[in-house]
């Protein structure tokens, strides 16, 4: 209960500026949450379905791999079906490997969306606690100047104290902000990577299909 009540204390004596930073905390909050979750499932729908698809890349069966990629809605799902199409009109790898990277650049807006606001909004709030604090300085020394000079100095050590809680919300809100985005990068940039991984492991598994065929045809 001690501690709830100096919770609360603690953010009335910060003033009105402790609103819009809560308000920026939580947008920053909701928007960390989605992409957290929107990304662990990208990573699993893609394991899933590179796993359901390999044997038929394997064995040269393009059409029902196709078939399989072009249903799923998974990232990695959009770059194996553009090589599949690809694959029909282009004989030459690199013909292939455009194409997949084209969808590539496809995918990636979807996978970074969102995630760069999290470093403005970690931005925002220490600018906002810090804002808050010298409006809260101002006020102190407008008000201490009238006031009894036996009573200064005590008046505005706890003005200077109340000002300095916004800044000290500001950061309690934009470190987690920024922790969280480094984090969300890092998961992209983990996903990003294993795209690029599967369209190289593609590209050789259709290399060395094409050459056994060319092989048994000689």
């Amino acid at each position: 209960m001690e501690t709830y009540s100096a919770i609360v204390g603690f953010f009335q004596d910060g003033g009105v500026f402790m609103y819009p930073i809560m308000v920026v905390f939580a947008i920053g909050a909701a928007i960390a949450i989605e992409r957290y979750i929107f990304l662990s499932k990208t990573s699993i729908s893609n394991r899933m379905l590179w796993k359901k698809v390999t044997p038929y890349i394997t064995a040269g069966k393009f059409n029902e791999a196709v078939s399989v990629t072009s249903k799923s809605k998974a990232a990695i799902g959009t770059i194996l079906t553009y090589g599949l199409y690809r694959i029909k009109a282009a004989s030459r790898r690199d013909d292939i490997e455009k194409a997949m990277e084209e969808s590539l650049m496809e995918v990636m807006p979807r996978l970074e969306k969102r995630t760069h606001y999290l470093a403005t909004f970690a931005n925002i709030a220490t600018l906002l606690g810090l804002l808050g604090t010298i409006i809260g300085l101002i006020r102190a020394f407008t008000a201490v100047s009238a006031a009894n000079p036996a009573e200064k100095a005590d008046m505005l050590s706890a003005s200077i104290s109340v000002a300095m809680n916004t800044t000290a919300f500001g950061l309690m809100a934009a470190i987690p902000l920024l922790l969280i985005h480094t984090v969300l990068q890092s998961k992209t940039t983990e996903i990003v990577d294993s795209l690029e991984m599967v369209a190289v492991k593609f590209l050789n598994a259709v290399d060395d299909r094409r050459s056994a065929q060319k092989a048994q045809a000689a």
